[in-house]
């Protein structure tokens, strides 16, 4: 089970110690008495502390979380030190056994999250002994019926939306969330939908969420834009969006703009509105499919460090991405995947891994749950992963390589 930590842990958890130049690690003796031949005892040989850093760097974080009890300097490398922890990501991301997937059920109807967990690498081998699963348990002030703000994620963390006033974010690897501030209801009025989008900005070296709420008024909606930065309890107010559409989940592929799938009420578009949050502005975005005014058989990811469009045809899917970010004239077929013969499928959702062996994993969706598949392009075959206790739900599949980043931290 998770639970949730508190800034005062951190900062009684040595966050005022200095990290000494030379590591030095002393065997605790199981007596506290010291032998008379202790003096003729070679003393232990010492590393430098650069050199212990690097070390540390090469562990998974589920062994890192255990040697925070070694000794007060590593505790506060491994908890505390960002420069450390976005040290060891970045070496994490070129590594395949620090790669999971992670399942989440839609909370439509209860206040809860089971994620369900495992490395990448035992989907593809096909040996899920690797699956761990827990649970959450949070309590909003809300007592409204719940309504999904999706899932948006950075640097191995994840930002839920529960409703259209909170969102919950946490890191997996480290089992830590919070519940971040509430949104304010404009005046004498509600928000009817919120999507929240989670991004590292980095002008102010720190982690962002923006959210964008559709206001309910008599006559029109109005789309309010917020940003929350983590560290702080409250929410900023940032130009709203310039006219009527529609929002899908949001996206941020830089670390200066996010990215929505909208669709424009009054042009009976579907195009990308992309926010650009050093300019405070707004400029729109065609994608391949923007000729088609009521194409609406679209999921909108990021996918190798790209913005991807994937379109729902007749017989198969195309895979499109945006090879040069902002340039509409770079857009690219990466591949097509041919629909599944299987009884039930209904379309396909996101791609969420490809591998350089020509297989790719990706979300299918029937009448009544979602699903895994993966398709061999060199053999035209499908392979569906039997997870216990998962496939018969609705499920968002994530990806997200393992942090040591807490939601708590302050950058």
């Amino acid at each position: 089970m998770m639970t949730a930590g508190s800034k005062g842990d951190a900062e009684n958890n040595g966050a005022s110690y200095q990290s000494p130049t030379v590591e030095k690690l002393t065997p605790i003796s199981s007596s506290s008495t010291t032998p008379d031949n202790s003096i003729d005892a070679p003393s232990l040989p010492t590393l430098p502390f650069d050199l212990v850093t690097e070390i540390l760097c090469w562990i998974p974080v589920k062994f890192l979380l255990q040697l925070c009890c070694v000794c007060k300097s590593w505790n506060y490398l491994i908890s505390q030190d960002s420069k450390f922890q976005k040290k060891h990501f970045r070496l994490s991301t070129t590594l395949h056994d620090r790669l999971h997937l992670i399942l989440t059920p839609v909370p439509y109807y209860f206040r809860k999250f089971i994620l369900t967990d495992f490395l990448m690498s035992s989907l593809f081998n096909n040996n899920l002994s690797t699956i761990t699963s827990r649970q959450i348990k949070y309590s909003v002030l809300s007592t409204r019926k719940l309504s999904f703000g999706g899932v948006s994620s950075c640097h191995g963390m994840f930002c839920f939306g529960i409703d259209e006033l909170s969102a919950l974010f946490f890191n997996p690897s480290i089992r830590k969330f919070k519940l971040l501030p509430p949104l304010e209801n404009p005046p004498q009025n509600h928000y009817v939908q919120t999507n929240y989008t989670l991004m590292y900005h980095r002008f102010t070296n720190n982690y962002k969420i923006v959210a964008v709420s559709v206001a309910s008024f008599a006559k029109s909606r109005q789309l309010n834009v917020h940003s929350h930065i983590l560290g702080t309890n409250y929410w900023t107010r940032i130009q709203s969006v310039p006219f009527y559409c529609r929002v899908r989940v949001g996206i941020s592929v830089n670390d200066d703009t996010i990215d929505w799938l909208v669709y424009d009420v009054d042009n009976c578009l579907w195009l990308i509105l992309s926010l650009d949050l050093e300019k405070d502005s707004y400029r729109k975005l065609l994608h391949p499919l923007s000729n088609d005014k009521y194409e609406s058989n679209m999921v909108f990811q990021e996918l190798k460090g790209c913005l991807c469009i994937v379109s729902q045809r007749p017989s198969h899917s195309d895979v499109w991405i945006m090879k040069e970010y902002g340039n509409e004239q770079s857009w690219t077929k990466l591949f097509s995947v041919p629909n599944m013969t299987y009884l039930e499928f209904y379309a396909y959702g996101r791609i969420l891994y490809v591998l350089e062996d020509d297989q790719v994993l990706m979300q299918f969706l029937t009448r009544k749950k979602s699903s895994l598949v993966i398709y061999d392009f060199r053999n035209d075959t499908f392979n569906i992963p039997k997870i216990q206790n998962i496939n018969d739900d609705m499920v968002i599949p994530n990806i997200y390589v393992e942090s040591l980043i807490s939601p708590f931290s302050q950058y």
